[in-house]
């Protein structure tokens, strides 16, 4: 099997196990499948977060009514009285009118929440296979030929493939470095900026005084003279 890593501008969106021998067409279909399934996760991770502060939807025929224009209407949400969260629930009302305001409890709360950071993941636009491309090292992958036309005939590699709207031209290329490098770098230059106007700065030249600094303390070590001390004792 090999394994596409697949991107939409510089950002990874999932892994996909095929063959090489499966053909493009398929694999772009696969994968469109897949990225506009995560969206629906995606919306349902919203809805999730509107119950846990606002409780569940109202019937669509009285969404967007005030309460005198429900009571005129004799309008009855049934769901109410069944769809009641564990624990208890608060009110809070939902400004916009789609939701009954019986919000649950802090604990379920957690729960909710919890579940939908676990599930959501960062999702752009919806795609269709019709208008979208599959690219690989700066290629266009076209339908009718198979991925080992691209990748060759090894089963045990893994690539990244990018998917681009048709029309937008090639993806951006990869870049050199990834997000971390380019912060370490950024940091190491800023050290090495930092330091070198600290030296720039420092004029401190008592270092001259010390052994080390002594021009002609070889020479003096070669004729004997480099014990000599010039101050009585």
């Amino acid at each position: 099997m090999v394994v596409l890593n697949i991107k939409r501008g510089n950002e990874s969106q999932f892994l996909l196990e095929t063959t090489v021998q499966a053909p493009v067409e398929e694999v772009l279909n696969r994968t469109v499948m897949i990225h506009n399934g995560r969206l629906k996760v995606y919306r349902i991770c919203t809805e999730m977060e509107l119950l846990a502060e606002h409780g569940p939807s109202l019937p669509p025929e009285m969404q967007g009514l005030t309460e005198d224009q429900i009571k005129d209407l004799q309008l009855e949400d049934n769901w109410a009285k069944i769809c009641i969260a564990s624990g208890g629930v608060k009110e809070n009302k939902d400004v916009c009118g789609r939701r009954n305001g019986c919000q649950p409890l802090e604990k379920m709360q957690e729960v909710l929440l919890k579940t939908v950071a676990e599930a959501k993941a960062i999702v752009s636009k919806v795609l269709e296979a019709s208008m979208t491309q599959l690219w690989f090292a700066g290629k266009e992958m076209q339908c009718g030929k198979k991925l080992l036309d691209y990748l060759g005939k090894n089963e045990k590699s893994k690539v990244i493939m990018k998917i681009q709207k048709r029309g937008q031209g090639p993806p951006g290329r990869e870049p050199m470095l990834t997000e971390e490098q380019q912060k370490a770098l950024m940091a190491a230059e800023f050290k090495r900026r930092e330091e070198l106007k600290r030296l720039d700065n420092d004029d401190d030249d008592s270092y001259l005084n010390s052994a080390w600094a002594d021009n002609h303390q070889l020479h003096r070590r070669f004729q004997g003279l480099d014990n000599i001390s010039w101050k009585p004792h």
